[in-house]
């Protein structure tokens, strides 16, 4: 990837925009409301969100380093098919032994960082320097999640993760990028989801300084109960 792709992203900036029509279709196939989504990062031939962009800093105040969520059902579950047959761990081999590939890999990494600046920009977010130089799915050394990089991949288009890239190419018995797979991939017909039952938006919604108040308050009290309980063995001989 040279320096002129360094911001390079799939979509323009118009088709970048999510419209109310984009938020719902995306919660129908999440099966959950979306959040925080301030860009679509790709799109079906149909026009559909294949992947959700994410702001770098959630509204609840929480730096949220996964810019792309792959949020199209048929592309996650062909990628998860990879994972469960091992495509990570013989990715990681290969990390190991070709520096090429390893160069190229850092290079995602670097192209992540600067895209989700230029979208903290965009977005109002601004700097979030608790996740400076923190990317995604494993980069720069590691691959951890192939979602990850096939939603990078997908926002920003070939030639800039070659393990997404990869990965991409891997699942073409199920998706590619020239075919719709949109119909039947989720319920078009129910009313689209409006209330968040998952255990992330538990923990999200809470203020991050009530968070760490109250996780000191449960360390501080588990460390009186475990002097506590020393401080009797200590006694017992004598009682």
């Amino acid at each position: 990837m040279d320096a002129a792709n360094q911001n390079h992203e799939a979509l323009d900036a118009a088709a970048r925009v999510p419209s109310a029509a984009d938020l719902e279709t995306l919660s129908r196939q999440l099966n959950r409301p979306v959040r925080d989504v301030v860009e679509i990062g790709a799109r079906c031939v149909c026009g559909n969100p294949l992947v959700a962009t994410t702001a770098p800093r959630l509204s609840s105040g929480i730096p949220f380093p996964t810019t792309y969520y792959l949020t199209h059902p048929v592309i996650t579950a062909a990628v998860s098919r990879l994972e469960a047959g091992g495509v990570m761990n013989e990715m990681n081999a290969e990390l190991e032994q070709d520096p090429a590939l390893a160069a190229e890999y850092v290079q995602a990494h670097e192209h992540y960082l600067a895209v989700r600046d230029a979208i903290g920009e965009r977005s109002g977010t601004g700097a979030v320097p608790e996740i400076a130089g923190v990317s995604a799915g494993g980069m720069p050394t590691r691959v951890k999640c192939l979602h990850v990089l096939v939603g990078h991949s997908l926002a920003a288009g070939p030639g800039v993760n070659p393990l997404g890239d990869r990965a991409l190419e891997a699942i073409a018995e199920w998706w590619t990028k020239d075919t719709c797979r949109c119909a039947g991939a989720w319920d078009t017909q129910a009313p689209a989801p409006s209330q968040d039952r998952s255990r992330h938006v538990k923990t999200q919604a809470v203020d991050p300084a009530i968070k760490k108040a109250e996780r000191a308050a449960a360390r501080a009290a588990r460390e009186a109960a475990a002097n506590e309980g020393s401080a009797d063995t200590k006694e017992a001989p004598g009682a």
